[in-house]
């Protein structure tokens, strides 16, 4: 819940937009800021201020406790102009917090971590628990010393500069493990743990979380980088687990018991075969949830654990990039871009974007028609453990890249989609609205569909009466298909048809030419235009193109 404190009229109104940009995401307090910056401060999990910064700072002084547990704080202007994110930047969210806010009120966000400052990443960004020296830490990233990384596995960090490598008297150590702290090390404690537990009934949490403890502790590991606590679908409601795991804030997760009896365990108990029906619920609950038992199963009087690692799994976002204009970029691929350690993609598109990408990114950039590399070039690099963006323009999954990079991805990696401005979508938007109502996407590229496949289903657009939008209408040696699909449609709709040819929509040298399906030359488009086609109901209006919603057309 986002609390939104505002004590003024410009307040309150700038307070109003963001409750409408958000409905159901936040709590409007517009009393005394006194009384009110406490009360969100309880109750709240995000704070905006429609306050002075001083102001701010003297009544959430008094109420800091921990960067890991006080809400973010963001404020604003009495003209709404500046967003300053104030308290918890990194840990808490307050400088995405500080982004969304500006983006709704049209402001300026003003970032004061060093870290985002310089373009690098917050170590204590990511989400996982940290230990050590941070800011010493940090401080060497920012002055360009050495720091050498150290990790048990290849988790999908986002890019770091190049002075961080194997050498360097400060280290980033990645694990799960017990480490010697020094002033010149932190500890980045990753999500790699899964816990399984087996009780009788009666058990408390206080003996489970104790046995947790000790078995963690025998064997060299942290409780911090638990991340989910697991067992049979029969001890769902046993109260002593569920209060373990809403003490400790793991999510628990069950299985029946004929899932858990497949999984190979070191140690099967005929006790626990007769009791549930499997004869494993701590290991094998521990194994459903991780992939290599670490820990095997320990007993008390009325509870055992077993812990297993999880591996880490590389990430895939397949980033639209729209097209072109930085304006219509969405804030998500920017974020994603930021996010990736590894970047792929086409040469020209990969230039668009260049400088939104942080220190020590890996671009790996091809050239036109090697697709299907890019696409199997990203998968390889996220099954290796980093965190990848295969990047394209328009929208990843319309004919561009997700396509053949899901075909290659199986389950070992996380895939994340950020939808983009497709360039149909872009070229409608110069025209007017003629895509209105009902219409067909169409590619006249016969490189990978036959001729006789695309022609059928341009025939069929035809026969239905919709708008038809061609994607790579022409190309220097593929110049025929478009005049014989432009002959089809003729054969279905009367040459006066509103049509248009679309070039670089949104980008520099746009060129919008609107004409008749009858007037239409073929050779004004180019592998970098849109050609639109409209149906029987589809007008020029004030010189736009316009496809009425299916209502009877009724000309002014």
């Amino acid at each position: 819940m986002i609390g939104l404190i505002a004590v003024t009229a410009a307040g309150r109104a700038a307070a109003l937009r963001l409750a409408g940009a958000w409905p159901g995401q936040t709590h409007l307090y517009d009393g005394s800021a006194r009384n009110e910056v406490p009360r969100a401060w309880s109750q709240c999990d995000e704070l905006v201020c429609f306050l002075a910064v001083g102001a701010t700072v003297r009544l959430v002084a008094p109420l800091l406790e921990s960067k890991w547990t006080d809400p973010a704080v963001v404020c604003v202007d009495e003209s709404a102009r500046h967003v300053v994110a104030l308290v918890g930047g990194h840990a808490a969210g307050a400088n995405a917090l500080a982004g969304r806010v500006a983006g709704v009120l049209g402001a300026g966000p003003v970032i004061t971590t060093a870290t985002d400052a310089a373009g690098l990443p917050g170590l204590d960004s990511l989400g996982w628990p940290t230990e050590g020296a941070l800011g010493a830490v940090s401080r060497a990233l920012l002055d360009g010393d050495l720091v050498r990384l150290e990790a048990d596995a290849s988790w999908p960090l986002p890019a770091l500069p190049a002075t961080v490598g194997s050498d360097g008297d400060y280290r980033i150590v990645v694990t799960d493990r017990v480490v010697t702290l020094d002033q010149r090390t932190v500890v980045l404690r990753p999500p790699s743990l899964a816990v399984g537990v087996g009780a009788s009934s009666g058990v408390t949490a206080d003996e489970i979380l104790g046995l947790i403890d000790t078995a963690l502790a025998e064997a060299g590991l942290v409780g911090a980088c638990v991340t989910v606590l697991a067992t049979a679908d029969a001890k769902a409601g046993e109260a002593g687990i569920t209060s373990a795991a809403r003490i400790r804030n793991w999510p628990l997760v069950t299985y029946p018991a004929v899932r858990l009896a497949d999984i190979q365990v070191p140690n099967p108990s005929a006790a626990a075969q007769a009791a549930v029906g499997t004869p494993s619920v701590s290991e094998a609950a521990a194994l459903a949830s991780g992939d290599e038992l670490v820990v095997p199963k320990h007993k008390s009087g009325r509870a055992t654990v077993a812990v297993a690692r999880i591996r880490p799994r590389g990430r895939l976002a397949l980033v639209g990039l729209g097209p072109g204009a930085r304006d219509l970029l969405a804030p998500r691929a920017v974020a994603e871009l930021r996010r990736s350690s590894v970047v792929v993609g086409l040469d020209r598109y990969l230039e668009q974007v260049r400088d939104l990408l942080r220190p020590g990114t890996r671009v790996l950039a091809s050239g036109l028609g090697e697709e299907e590399e890019r696409a199997a070039s990203a998968v390889a690099e996220a099954r290796q453990g980093h965190a990848v963006a295969l990047v394209g323009s328009g929208d990843a999954g319309i004919y561009a890249l997700a396509g053949p990079a899901l075909d290659l991805a199986d389950e070992d990696i996380d895939v994340i989609g950020v939808p983009g401005i497709t360039a149909s979508a872009a070229a409608a938007s110069l025209l007017g609205a003629p895509l209105g109502h009902d219409h067909a996407v169409i590619s006249l590229s016969d490189l990978n569909t036959g001729w006789q496949v695309i022609e059928r289903r341009v025939r069929a657009a035809a026969e239905a009466d919709f708008v038809v939008v061609f994607y790579n209408p022409r190309s220097g040696g593929r110049d025929w298909q478009l005049p014989a699909a432009l002959a089809i449609l003729a054969e279905h709709r009367p040459p006066h048809t509103p049509a248009a040819v679309v070039r670089d929509a949104e980008r520099p040298g746009q060129q919008v030419v609107l004409s008749t399906l009858a007037g239409l030359d073929p050779e004004a488009a180019d592998m970098r235009s849109i050609v639109l086609v409209g149906s029987s109901a589809t007008r020029v209006v004030a010189g736009r193109m316009v496809t009425p919603r299916g209502y009877p057309w009724q000309p002014q």
